[in-house]
């Protein structure tokens, strides 16, 4: 039984443990005024920004610096 727990503590420190190449999110990122985020997801070396208005704000990794801006229609 002991032997069963130590599997099972071992299987989720192997499927929880963070990774040594994961990229730590800023505390806060320097949104236009007026848009609200609606999902966020990063790169190595860039975060990206989906707002509710329909675009995508790609900032540099200390989440102040807006590298790009695409407009997104949608397809109705």
């Amino acid at each position: 039984m002991i032997v069963g727990l130590l599997a099972i503590v071992s299987l989720l420190v192997i499927r929880f443990g963070g990774s040594a190449d994961t990229v730590p999110l800023p505390d806060s990122i320097a949104l236009p005024a007026g848009a609200q985020a609606s999902a966020v997801t990063h790169g190595p070396d860039w975060l990206a920004v989906v707002t509710a208005d329909g675009r995508i704000l790609i900032y540099s990794t200390d989440g102040q610096t807006l590298l790009q801006e695409v407009a997104v229609s949608p397809t109705n």
